[in-house]
């Protein structure tokens, strides 16, 4: 609904502004595609409410309409009084609140679940409602009569179980729009779905602006900028296979004083000219084949590490640096720094928020300086190593979450740190500060 509703309204002239509530990567790579921007995330557990705030200000304007993309329900998240939720986060902003209601074997009882909804907090000003997956015109008519009966909500659209409104979906989650060839056509379907069946210009006329609220002057700035001597180059994996990068990340390099040079690890045949390397998350096990079979940039990675050369890998990036990565059933030769075997199963070995601590030993130096304090992050994976030596520095204690094994995570070989742990670039966790100084200095 939000890739169409982003799509439409950019039909009509209208610039669009995304924001995904939580730490995920895929929607907001299907959302930037759709609105032609980047989208940002806004999470509690990594942000305080004045850094949400400051984001949500910085990267609102410019823009027609503000779309902000909730995860779960609207009252759920981890604090059972809500503090966490879509609707604390619809509060901290002053924004309305569109409800997008599955009805599948739904007709009268929408009234008690909507009037439960409207009763439960009465900060939360939902604006209005949007079926999703309508049996036909027998079962929308039912559903409209007891609406309009029990309730003030207006309903401003109706969807059908109608196939252009699937997304592929896979272990992890949907399909990413970074890796999807025909992300671009079936925006456009999604759209063409929603122009037909949600009402736009009521939905704009019920919700409205943000207030002076949401508006006031931001509060938080970015971490100091730690920029010394000229520029450092930072080669990043920029392809189907790794496209898990927060924006506010990537403009923290910048900040720092780096410059991000992306390589394509499918088809580049050799690095660029580069003083460090940053390979985050993405999906390796689906393009296993044409990884391994880049073995000239695979020889390079590795002579880069080996040589000493400061690297940052995450997820995806740990798992496309060990000696193989095996999935369904095929097993091929990754880069092999990391002195270890990936294997990718059927269920989540590691998902959800994560909590670290950095050991006295961690490469960077600014992050070695607070060995007590605790960061928070998130995981997600379906992949654990194999064969990895019990002597292998690793750098974080897991306090939340499992990484390597539950315990231990941040995997320390030469001047790589290879992690199951994403990290964000906040107030409270300034990675990007600390990465970029610890490439500055081993600059030659």
């Amino acid at each position: 609904m939000s890739i169409g509703l982003c799509a439409a309204y950019r039909r009509r002239g209208l610039s669009v502004s995304t924001f995904k509530k939580g730490p995920d990567y895929i929607d907001p790579l299907w959302l930037a595609r759709a609105s032609a921007r980047p989208c940002w995330n806004l999470d509690f557990f990594t942000m305080g409410e004045n850094e949400i705030r400051s984001c949500f200000q910085a990267h609102q304007h410019a823009a027609d309409i503000v779309l902000v993309e909730g995860n779960k329900g609207l009252h759920d998240g981890l604090d059972v009084k809500g503090t966490d939720s879509n609707a604390a986060l619809a509060t901290l902003l002053d924004l309305p609140v569109i409800l997008i209601l599955d009805v599948t074997g739904i007709t009268r009882g929408v009234a008690p679940l909507l009037t439960g909804y409207t009763q439960f907090d009465p900060d939360v000003r939902i604006g209005g409602v949007i079926l999703n997956r309508v049996a036909g015109p027998r079962q929308e008519h039912k559903l409209r009569a007891a609406i309009e009966y029990y309730t003030d909500l207006p309903v401003l659209g109706a969807i059908g179980r109608t196939p252009k409104f699937v997304i592929d979906e896979r272990h992890l989650g949907l399909v990413p729009g970074n890796e999807d060839g025909e992300a671009a056509l079936r925006i456009e379907e999604i759209a063409d779905v929603v122009e037909n069946d949600v009402a736009l210009d009521a939905l704009l006329d019920l919700t409205d602006a943000p207030s002076a609220k949401s508006q006031g002057p931001a509060q938080v700035s970015p971490p100091n900028r730690v920029t010394r001597g000229r520029p450092i180059r930072i080669g990043i994996a920029r392809d189907r296979a790794f496209g898990f990068y927060y924006p506010d990340d990537l403009s923290a390099f910048e900040r720092a004083g780096a410059e991000l040079v992306p390589f394509d690890t499918l088809n580049d045949v050799r690095l660029p000219q580069v003083d460090g390397l940053f390979i985050g998350g993405g999906f390796p096990e689906c393009f296993i084949e044409a990884l391994s079979a880049n073995t000239s940039l695979c020889d390079a990675i590795r002579a880069f590490v080996e040589a000493g050369g400061p690297a940052y890998a995450e997820c995806g990036g740990l798992m496309y640096l060990t000696r193989s990565i095996s999935w369904q059933g095929v097993c091929k030769p990754m880069v092999g720094v990391i002195p270890a075997d990936t294997q990718v199963g059927q269920r989540p070995v590691g998902r959800g928020y994560m909590q670290f601590r950095v050991l006295a030993d961690h490469p960077w130096p600014m992050a070695a300086g607070t060995p007590d304090k605790v960061y928070n992050a998130h995981e997600f994976h379906y992949s654990h190593l194999e064969g990895l030596p019990e002597s292998t520095s690793t750098v974080l204690s897991v306090e939340r979450g499992y990484g390597l094994d539950g315990v231990r995570d941040g995997i320390h070989i030469y001047n790589l740190l290879a992690t199951y742990v994403h990290q964000r670039h906040v107030q409270t966790n300034p990675w990007v500060d600390a990465f970029t100084a610890f490439v500055r200095a081993h600059r030659t």
